[in-house]
């Protein structure tokens, strides 16, 4: 009892993909390729967004550090040209 109403479980949908034809395959082949034309440049443009962000924040970071040294470097110029001055005199 229970294999018929299996046996007739799968002809139902050995049946279904009988009725497949090319034309519904084409369009869903192409409703595919149309999704992925839509989603792929979003995808493209969200990470060269990232990755060029991710860039400008190194760069700005590098750009702090070497501002704060070269503070550092002028202060240390300042206090050797006083001595120098000092000795100067």
């Amino acid at each position: 009892m229970e294999r018929e109403e299996l046996l007739e479980g799968v002809q139902e949908v050995q049946e279904r993909f009988d009725n497949l034809d090319l034309k519904f395959l084409i369009t869903i082949l192409l409703s595919m390729i149309i999704i992925f034309l839509l989603v792929f440049p979003k995808i493209y443009l969200r990470n060269h967004i990232y990755y060029t962000s991710r860039d400008i924040n190194k760069l700005l970071n590098e750009y702090r550090t070497l501002k704060a040294e070269n503070k550092l470097l002028k202060q240390k110029v300042e206090k050797i040209k006083f001595k120098n001055e000092m000795l100067n005199y």
